[in-house]
């Protein structure tokens, strides 16, 4: 068996299969078994890391895998609350907007620069939590908190934006003046 065929990245195509079914059980009004499947995909998302990391799963198509599971499955539900009415589009917009934003830096720095590794930012972990969590309390039902959640969903995924374009900014010039000091 291949080795990036494993039970780490077995759980991560698990949050992956998840998603059409998260999207049709939101989008059929079904919030309860939508609330259980984006629940067990986010199980998934925990054990895939513990898992990999305790018996020394990790592989390059894991490290991959896992963050575009984890943009399939919110962004997913994201669209699909929307759609639903459950959520508004500007929130839809400010998620997209930045994941786009990102993506678009990446591909920037690595077309001008000898930069190719992006490390998660501790903020855009934490504002992947709290869309996780703010999806989930709209499939819960809870309203009232949820709709607060709404504004700290949307100000940590600017906020996870900004902060990623200061540390790429950082790695730039970190980059340059390496390669500065090794010309000389």
């Amino acid at each position: 068996m291949k080795r990036s065929v494993n039970a780490a990245n077995l759980l991560t195509l698990l949050r992956v299969v998840l998603v059409p079914f998260v999207i049709h059980a939101i989008l059929d009004g079904q919030h309860f078994l939508a609330l259980v499947l984006f629940t067990g995909a986010a199980v998934t998302d925990i054990l895939d890391g513990a898992v990999a990391r305790r018996f020394r799963l990790a592989t390059p198509a894991g490290a991959w895998l896992d963050p575009v599971a984890d943009k399939c499955l919110l962004s997913g539900a994201f669209l699909a609350l929307a759609g639903a009415g459950t959520v508004p589009w500007w929130l839809v917009a400010i998620i997209f907007g930045r994941d786009l934003y990102i993506l678009a830096g990446a591909a920037i720095v690595m077309s001008l620069t000898p930069v190719r590794k992006f490390a998660p930012s501790i903020w855009g972990k934490v504002c992947t939590m709290i869309q996780a969590v703010t999806a989930a309390a709209w499939m819960g039902g809870n309203v009232g908190g949820a709709g607060a959640m709404i504004w700290l969903c949307a100000g940590f995924t600017v906020w996870s934006g900004i902060h990623y374009t200061w540390r790429t900014l950082e790695v730039v010039r970190g980059s340059s003046a390496a390669g500065s000091r090794g010309s000389a």
